[in-house]
């Protein structure tokens, strides 16, 4: 399963070019993505069609029971998969493998940004630990943000895997379009892939992740956002 950084839910409470700005997810659109476009996952304005629903993999991250500051806010889980099945998306990014498309909309909450550039003033405010997203898997090295407020987010875009994907990764539902994560942007583009997310996806099923190879020049410019920016607690 996909998500962009491992540290924005912590174990333990759960069951082109980037342009510098003050908030890190402000971004401009990779070069990478439209080589690297699918005719399934394509950009434009419309959906690929067919129903949309929550994975059980990504409720308890974006909506936990006990309700998080980092998590999507003033909406519940249900009312959150209706919005997606009754309104268009702004556009539609394309994923990084055939299976997954990005869908923008304008944010109609108050959910706060995702991530928050890292600079000599908040340096001392990152914490890091051992955690795994749940129970079957790894623990990995994961940092944070404690202490910080970013600014509300302009964008929330869902990350849709197919029907077809989240077979294979033994998580079936009941729709054509399964959400296994959200970003919370300033900016209608995605954020890039946090590289052990890279890493466990290369690894396979087995281990957490969806069996897409490793793409060195991606993992390189996912290093070099995520040396400069961190999510928050």
């Amino acid at each position: 399963m996909q998500c962009r950084d491992d540290a924005a839910w912590p174990a333990s409470r759960r069951e082109g070019p980037l342009r510098r700005t003050r908030y890190a997810c402000s971004l401009v659109p990779h070069p990478w993505r439209r080589r690297n476009s699918h005719p399934m996952s394509s950009e434009g304005s419309r959906r690929p069609g067919g129903r949309i629903v929550l994975t059980e993999f990504a409720r308890p991250r974006l909506f936990p029971s006990e309700p998080r500051r980092n998590t999507i806010q003033d909406i519940t889980a249900e009312q959150f998969e209706r919005y997606l099945n009754e309104h268009e998306p702004l556009k539609v990014l394309p994923g990084y493998a055939p299976f997954c498309v990005l869908y923008v909309y304008r944010n109609w909450t108050s959910t706060r940004c995702l991530t928050v550039p890292i600079t000599d003033d908040n340096r001392h405010l990152l914490r890091s630990d051992y955690e795994a997203r749940n129970s079957r898997e790894l623990p990995v090295l994961v940092r944070w943000f404690e202490g910080v407020e970013p600014p509300v987010a302009n964008y929330l875009i869902p990350i849709l895997y197919s029907r077809e994907q989240l077979e294979k990764e033994g998580s079936p539902i009941d729709a054509d379009w399964g959400v296994v994560g959200c970003l919370y942007t300033s900016e209608p583009e995605e954020i890039p892939m946090a590289p052990i997310t890279m890493m466990r996806n290369a690894l396979g099923v087995q281990e957490g992740g969806s069996g897409v190879p490793l793409d060195r020049a991606a993992y390189r410019r996912s290093v070099e956002f995520w040396s400069r920016n961190a999510n928050w607690r």
